[in-house]
Formats: structure tokens, C-alpha cells, sequence
């Protein structure tokens, strides 16, 4: 790959991807409305508001691949959601329909899903069942980028990311954790597989407690390399069941299904 888009990379999962991504690509072109300064030889900073056409348009031009962490990640209110997650991501698609449909990797998130009971094991064709407007949106995304596959030919992997952190940090993400390494191995099978589609991926390392059955995107050839095994002993004595909130055990979703509706 020439030319790989970051978008986000100024935030953490930019910053996992600017270190796990280093060499996949000749360039990384980094984009942010926050600068990154300390850019490495093949990497190259465009600052765009994902909520300009415009700009958007020019940082896509060009670019063989794109990884989409830009947006609000958590729950905010609706005005910043929509200028962020639902315009961005539309204006990101239109830009790589313009530019010769680069194939996307669009962060999702388990908040797309997160009114599902703890416990229950669901798989790619489980409906929505978002727990806040960070999660709608995540649901809009993921939608839109079924219609420019089945319009345009833009392939998607929706990768519906769990709790990308170095390790797990409480009970909830012996469940949900990705490992930054397991993370890009991901994202690297989505752009290395001869034919994606636009299919829907559960982000999240091995698990003993898994809620996620990735069993329909076997063809991507992606096996976690980390587990949250590791942790499970360490992360269970920290956090003794008894002093885990109702709001954390309950949903998949944890404590955003508990969030109010923010008004701005």
C-alpha cells in the first residue's frame, strides 16, 4: 500500500495505529482537527474537521486505504454527534467514492450493541441495539457503509471494537478487550483479503467469557494473538463482584447504558 488515511490519529487508537501500522504502508498520512507534531519519517499530518466537505475530501484524494478513528468516541451531546459522526462519516464516504473507493476500515463500537444482556452470545447478524447516541451513531455508520458497498463498491470492515486498552481493567473487559496488537492484526487481514465486502466484525482478543461469535467472518483469516486470560486472576481480585455497580454487570454496554441523553 502506498498511501494509508489515519483519521483520529491524534487520540489513542491513532496513536496504537501510528505505531502497529508503521511500515504497512510507503506513507501514513495522520489526520486530526489536534496537530500531531512528532511525525516519523513516512509519516505526513493534514489537520481536517470531519465536518468539512471540503476538507475531507482533499485528505481522502489519494489514499489507497483508509482507517477511521475520527469522531466523538464517547457519550456527548447530539449537536458534536452529529457534526462528527453522522456529516463526518457521510463526507468521509463521498470522498472515497470520489477517489477511487479505498477500502475502509470504520471503527464501530460495542456500544452499537451494547442493550444485549451480558452472557449472551451474539454474532454478526445479531439486529442493533445501540445504548446512547455515541452508539446510534456507530449504528448510522455502519449503515451507511452497507449502502456505498451496495451503491458504490466501497468495501467496509465495520469492526464493532470492544475495550482497546494495553490490558483489561475491570470485570466487564475480561468480556470486551482488544489488544492493540490484535487490533491492527485485524485491521491488516480486512485490507490483505483479496475480497471483504462489507461484512461486520467483533473487535476483541480471546476470551474465555466472550460475548462475540466471529464464526461468519472466518474468510478474513484474523485469529487473536492476546488473551484476556492473562488478567482474568489479577483483574477478579481488584474488583470482587460484590463491589461492581449494577450499571457495569448488567448490559453489554456497561455504564453508557445508564448515561443520560445529553442535550448539548
Amino acid at each position: 500500500m502506498k498511501r494509508l488515511l489515519i483519521t483520529g490519529a491524534a487520540g489513542t487508537l491513532g496513536g496504537f495505529a501510528r505505531e502497529h501500522l508503521a511500515g504497512f504502508a510507503d506513507e501514513l498520512r495522520l489526520s486530526d482537527v489536534t496537530p500531531v507534531t512528532d511525525l516519523a519519517q513516512h509519516e505526513t499530518f493534514v489537520a481536517a474537521d470531519l465536518g468539512d466537505k471540503d476538507a475531507v475530501e482533499e485528505v481522502v484524494r489519494g489514499c489507497d486505504g483508509i482507517v477511521h478513528f475520527g469522531g466523538i468516541s464517547v457519550e456527548k451531546g447530539f449537536d458534536l454527534i452529529e457534526r462528527a459522526n453522522l456529516r463526518g462519516v457521510f463526507n468521509l464516504y463521498e470522498a472515497a467514492r470520489k477517489h477511487g473507493n479505498p477500502r475502509i476500515i470504520f471503527a464501530s463500537s460495542n456500544h452499537a450493541i451494547g442493550f444485549y444482556p451480558q452472557g449472551q452470545r451474539i454474532d454478526a447478524d445479531a439486529p442493533p441495539l445501540s445504548d446512547g447516541l455515541y452508539g446510534a451513531s456507530k449504528v448510522y455508520g455502519e449503515q451507511l457503509a452497507v449502502l456505498y458497498w451496495q451503491k458504490f463498491g466501497v468495501e467496509t470492515a465495520r469492526v464493532r471494537i470492544g475495550s482497546c486498552v494495553p490490558k483489561p481493567l475491570n470485570r466487564r473487559m475480561l468480556s470486551t478487550w482488544l489488544s492493540p496488537r490484535d487490533m491492527f492484526g485485524l485491521a491488516k487481514c480486512c485490507f490483505a483479503v483479496p475480497e471483504l465486502g462489507c461484512p461486520v466484525v467483533y473487535g476483541a482478543s480471546h476470551s474465555d467469557t466472550s460475548w462475540w461469535d466471529n464464526s461468519k467472518v472466518a474468510y478474513l483469516g484474523w485469529t487473536p494473538q492476546d488473551s484476556a486470560e492473562t488478567y482474568r486472576a489479577e483483574v477478579e481480585a481488584a474488583h470482587p463482584p460484590e463491589t461492581v455497580p449494577e450499571d457495569e454487570s448488567r448490559f453489554q454496554g456497561g455504564v453508557f447504558t445508564a448515561y443520560p441523553i445529553y442535550q448539548s
